[in-house]
């Protein structure tokens, strides 16, 4: 009973909160000083690469918990779908960054007129990392819940003394 229990009402939550206590992990093992410099130069590509992904994160999120609730006789499988085509768009991210960064670079160097300090040009230069940085992190956590309904499920599995179905092959 305490078996079933764990596999069908706690497993599927803490599976479920598992990906944002990996972000927020990633986000505390950042050094303070790289962190506050991330902050300080944050841009409007990085807030609307930081909101669109966190939007699609707590979506994701959400029907990962369900994909990973058990239903009469097995997972409830309707958000899979959803779950693979969100998890698809993580792959935006990065190039989002990426035209942050070249975008960064091609302000600096407009900025640049004459001598210029090395310290300077580190200084300008700011926005073009922090939009990389953004991208990065939002792929990183949109791919999460995609990979923890797949390995959580093999879990509950497991763990509720159940045998996996056989998957059909397709020929």
């Amino acid at each position: 009973m305490f078996r079933r229990f764990l596999a069908v009402w706690c497993l599927p939550f803490l599976l479920a909160i598992l990906p944002a206590a990996a972000s927020f992990a990633v986000i505390a093992s950042l050094p303070s000083t790289a962190y506050d410099f991330y902050l300080e130069r944050i841009t409007r590509l990085d807030q609307l690469i930081l909101t669109l992904g966190s939007f699609l994160f707590i979506l994701q999120t959400l029907l990962a918990w369900r994909a990973l609730t058990w239903k009469n006789h097995g997972f409830d499988e309707r958000a899979d779908s959803w779950i693979s085509h969100l998890s698809q768009a993580a792959e935006w991210f990065p190039l989002l960054g990426l035209l942050g960064t070249v975008a960064g670079i091609l302000q600096t160097f407009s900025s640049i007129s004459g001598p210029i300090s090395p310290e300077r040009i580190i200084q300008l230069y700011g926005p073009a990392i922090t939009a990389t940085g953004s991208g990065i992190f939002m792929a990183l956590v949109n791919i999460l819940p995609a990979w923890i309904v797949l390995a959580g499920r093999d879990l509950i599995f497991a763990l509720a003394g159940a045998v996996l179905p056989k998957k059909e092959e397709k020929s």
